[in-house]
């Protein structure tokens, strides 16, 4: 991971990633709009070539299931057609590395996985479980792709992974009609979103609508009061367990989550309600029900618009977004995130997999669909269905490799990413009680050193 100070240039860029959309979308963007380019669901001229590969079968495994699997299965049918490859994909749990070892153990190991965290990417590296990429893939990351993308995807200099598919993860989706009703206007600060809130509860409909029930929402909560918070410096030390987390920079980001996990009442259901709220169910909820849905705004990345999408709201009308508002007089902060694809086996056609999704090829099959966000330069922004996707699509790659990745993907997975452990548990447990921060801090440190002595 790059750990290059964040310069103006790119806080620019991404602070200007929904004012930007919602520039866009109020011009007439969107997929119905007149000057909208429209979306192809296949490029009309392949980009790359690929070999042939009748008879060889091929199993793929990522955690996308929903509208992101039917997405992602189109790509997959795309390779298909070009190479004569077959290919199955088995969506899994968020504990990737936890499945892919059982299958290693059984002696059939997946061919290619989409990995979710730069931790478990380099786990699975230091397990002897990830091939290096080929010389087809690797021209296409260098074609293709920024530095600061293919550093990701490397381990110690060698090139295991793609990055396929990226995410921003500091952007705040509202129901406009709710807004409108309150007679409120797009929040800049963490102390202007708590008044907004409080403005809008006392409207009628509860403000926050947080996926509680998935401890990966709440990271991103942490993530983004803390870069804002603490700066990218701070950011990057916790990142790799250079500082503890009973660090005061900590305790700060904590207490300021605690001015809104600590008022039940702003938050759809309370608290009991936020932590039996599954993701996409947190997107629908704030986008059902016309003015009174039951929550007004729910906070997450790009990906949103797949969820809403599965509603009546129409984004860049019904459904708008915003910047995560700057904390503490910090700057707006900018979490990206993203899912590397790597081969686990020697198969010709893993390789070829690797290739095809490091081209504009692939990406311009998922873009069309929406709910996606590519670090790929080369892919013609005309892919993406709507301005709102161009507009969010079009700051990030403005950004160059000056970005911060999602923290908690950089952590060991048994402290980053798994369901009921680490940091996904702790803080579930800070959302039911956030009063307790020196508690949380504690249990937070002693789960972190602990996964990273066994990752050591």
């Amino acid at each position: 991971m790059r750990t290059t100070a964040r310069n103006r240039r790119t806080v620019a860029a991404f602070a200007a990633i929904g004012a930007l959309a919602l520039t866009l979308a109020g011009c007439g963007g969107g997929s119905e709009g007149a000057s909208a380019p429209e979306a192809s669901t296949e490029p009309t001229r392949p980009s790359v070539a690929l070999p042939r590969l009748e008879g060889q079968r091929l199993q793929v495994v990522a955690v996308w299931t929903g509208p992101e699997q039917e997405a992602f299965t189109k790509v997959l049918k795309e390779f298909e057609r070009r190479t004569g490859a077959r290919v199955s994909y088995v969506p899994t749990q968020d504990a990737m590395l936890n499945y892919i070892g059982t299958k290693i153990a059984g002696g059939s190991p997946p061919d290619v996985a989409m990995l979710q965290q730069v931790g478990a990417l380099r786990q699975a590296v230091e397990r002897k479980w990830a091939k290096p990429a080929g010389a087809d893939a690797k021209a296409q990351l260098a074609r293709n792709y920024s530095q600061g993308w293919r550093d990701l995807g490397a381990v110690d200099g060698t090139q295991y992974g793609v990055y396929f598919k990226a995410a921003n993860k500091s952007l705040i989706w509202y129901n406009t009609a709710v807004f409108d009703n309150a007679g409120v206007s797009e929040p800049k600060t963490w102390k202007e979103l708590l008044a907004t809130a409080e403005t809008i509860s006392a409207s009628g409909v509860t403000p926050v609508s947080i996926g509680g029930a998935d401890g990966w929402t709440l990271t991103d909560w942490f993530e983004n009061v803390y870069l804002s918070q603490a700066g990218p410096e701070k950011y990057d030390q916790l990142a790799r367990h250079g500082v503890k987390w009973t660090d005061p920079s900590v305790t700060r980001a904590l207490t300021t989550l605690a001015e809104l996990f600590g008022r039940p009442e702003l938050i759809a259901g309370g608290a009991a309600g936020a932590l039996q709220t599954e993701f996409p169910a947190s997107v629908t909820q704030t986008f059902t029900g016309g003015d009174q849905p039951k929550a007004a705004m729910v906070f997450e990345g790009d990906f949103v618009s797949v969820n809403i999408a599965q509603t009546e709201a129409k984004v860049g009308t019904d459904a708008k977004v915003f910047p995560f508002p700057a904390v503490g007089g910090g700057d707006a902060p900018v979490v990206t995130g993203g899912d590397v694809a790597v081969a686990l086996t020697d198969k010709p056609a893993a390789q070829a997999l690797l290739t095809f999704l490091a081209s504009p090829d692939a990406a311009a099959v998922w873009a069309a669909e929406g709910g996606f966000l590519s670090p790929n330069r080369s892919l013609d922004p005309a892919a993406y269905p709507d301005d709102v996707q161009r507009g969010i699509a079009k700051a990030l790659l403005d950004a160059g490799d000056d970005f911060r990745f999602d923290m908690s993907d950089q952590m060991p997975q048994s402290f980053g990413g798994t369901p009921g452990k680490g940091e996904w548990k702790a803080l579930q447990d800070f959302l039911k009680n956030p009063k307790d921060i020196a508690r949380t801090q504690a249990r937070l440190e002693a789960d972190a050193a602990k996964a990273y002595r066994n990752e050591g």
